[in-house]
């Protein structure tokens, strides 16, 4: 098993080809190996990378295993189940798994990152202390994002979902972002993240509609197609704002004259990698950053 530390408290778990391959290892054993690493009790923080085959086996021995020995694991603070690049697995391969059980085995959990959405389920989510979610995928289904808009987090500060494409498991549409911000309920969101989306000019105008830019401090709408209609956007509505801090834009298709003027707003900006649209036939494409 790698055993990787990337900084105090924190380490992240997998294992190499060959472990899996001789067929001893995998999602099976994960939690034990965890559980025998002297260290552990030690950490704050754990990242679950490959487990090997994570194409075709599902990451749910994990959770259940969490869940069976969640007294061992009441001091983790941060858990990130499938931190891994795409040379170990595409991000639409990843097969995830149900957390329903979670929330109530973790109380003190104050942070979650999932990556990967293919059978993903978070069911009825509802935690007391979860400041910051986190979902990193090619495209996020309708019914996780119903869950989000339907969960109990009184105290979640952080809020960063990747929406992704159809083709890789978005099947909503912008009612289904409308929805979500009309009817979800966080009172201390301080940082907002709606990113990686193939309509980001239209939930740009649905974010910036929303009831929650009265509160926060850092927005996020990164890694999309934003275009020059999203930025300009950005530059009516944004002044009105003056809580919000910091925009996220990094990864975008505006022009170089929308971005000087986004500059110019009295927020700390990041509106890096500017991209071109693929053009065929005639015809523009305008691609988020993340799919598969």
């Amino acid at each position: 098993m790698n055993q990787e530390k990337y900084g105090e408290g924190k380490k992240r778990y997998s294992y190499e080809y060959e472990e899996y391959e001789e067929g001893e290892k995998g999602a099976h054993s994960m939690v034990e190996d965890i559980l025998a690493d002297p260290e552990f009790s030690g950490l704050r923080e754990v990242a679950v990378g490959d487990w090997g085959e994570c194409w075709e086996e599902s990451c749910q021995p994990i959770i259940d295993g969490i869940v069976e020995h969640a007294e061992e694991f009441s001091h983790i603070e941060s858990l990130f189940i499938g931190d891994m690049d795409y040379e170990e697995c595409e991000v639409s391969w990843i097969m995830q798994g149900d957390y329903s059980k979670l929330w109530e085995a973790l109380p003190g959990l104050r942070e979650l990152t999932v990556k990967g959405s293919t059978d993903l389920d978070l069911g009825d989510v509802c935690h007391e202390k979860l400041e910051a979610l986190t979902i990193i995928c090619g495209g996020l289904p309708a019914y996780v994002i119903e869950s989000i808009q339907k969960a109990k987090l009184p105290n979640l500060k952080k809020l960063l979902l990747y929406i992704g494409v159809d083709n890789y498991g978005f099947d909503g549409s912008v009612d289904t972002i409308r929805t979500l911000l009309e009817e979800a309920d966080f009172p201390k969101l301080s940082y907002l993240g709606i990113v990686d989306s193939e309509i980001q000019d239209e939930v740009t105008e649905l974010v910036l509609e929303s009831r929650f830019m009265e509160q926060i401090s850092t927005l996020d709408l990164s890694m999309g197609s934003l275009t020059e209609k999203g930025g300009a956007l950005l530059l009516e509505k944004l002044p009105a704002f003056p809580n919000v801090k910091k925009l996220d834009v990094h990864y975008h298709y505006m022009p170089e004259e929308t971005v000087k003027k986004l500059a110019q707003l009295p927020v700390e900006l990041d509106a890096s990698e500017a991209n071109k649209p693929d053009v065929y036939k005639g015809v523009s494409y305008y691609c988020p950053m993340l799919t598969e």
